[in-house]
């Protein structure tokens, strides 16, 4: 196996491009797909996030990671961290009891969903996810995060849209995102 420990952040970002006018008219959406695609790049960046946890201290017993691209990079760090992967999905998504937050978007609501027996009380949980843009998803992953009794130990991304303020949202918790536009 080959070390990645040669590719730079700046080089995991030249791989992420900029796609206009989706998923709507003026939005410039920022395609990770082509950096996933290369191993090297992919499993870099899942290094950097397991040094930066690392780096800053942070305990956790499981990463919590809305869907779907927080499913990428969550269950990835789990498995190098040696920690457990709590799936947050849309409704209907998990087959057993769940607890639930409600959140509101732009034009109406949504509501993030985990598994009841996910989060012992007093836990402490790592959020990850691909983006943080307005912060709303990621928010209620925290809410219900502490509804369960789980302890929110930080809040990892790969990209931060500054721009939009989404780390208003959090509060005091500890957020981390590499790559910021």
């Amino acid at each position: 196996m080959s070390s990645n420990s040669q590719i730079t952040l700046d080089d995991c970002e030249a791989l992420i491009r900029d796609v206009h006018d989706f998923p709507k008219e003026g939005i410039v959406f920022k395609d990770i797909t082509p950096m996933l695609a290369s191993g090297p790049h992919f499993s870099r960046i899942v290094n950097i996030m397991s040094d930066l946890l690392h780096s800053e201290g942070v305990q956790t017993t499981a990463l919590a990671c809305p869907e779907a691209r927080g499913f990428i990079f969550g269950s990835a760090l789990a498995s190098k961290l040696e920690v457990g992967f709590i799936p947050i999905r849309k409704p209907g998504k998990l087959p057993a009891d769940t607890h639930f937050i409600d959140y509101e978007l732009e034009y109406g609501t949504d509501r993030v969903e985990m598994h009841h027996d996910a989060i012992e009380p007093g836990q402490p949980i790592v959020l990850i996810d691909d983006l943080l843009a307005t912060g709303g998803t990621i928010q209620a992953c925290a809410k219900l995060i502490e509804a369960a009794g789980g302890k929110v130990a930080a809040c990892v991304f790969l990209v931060e849209l500054e721009f939009l303020n989404g780390r208003d949202l959090l509060g005091d918790h500890q957020v981390h995102s590499l790559i910021k536009y």
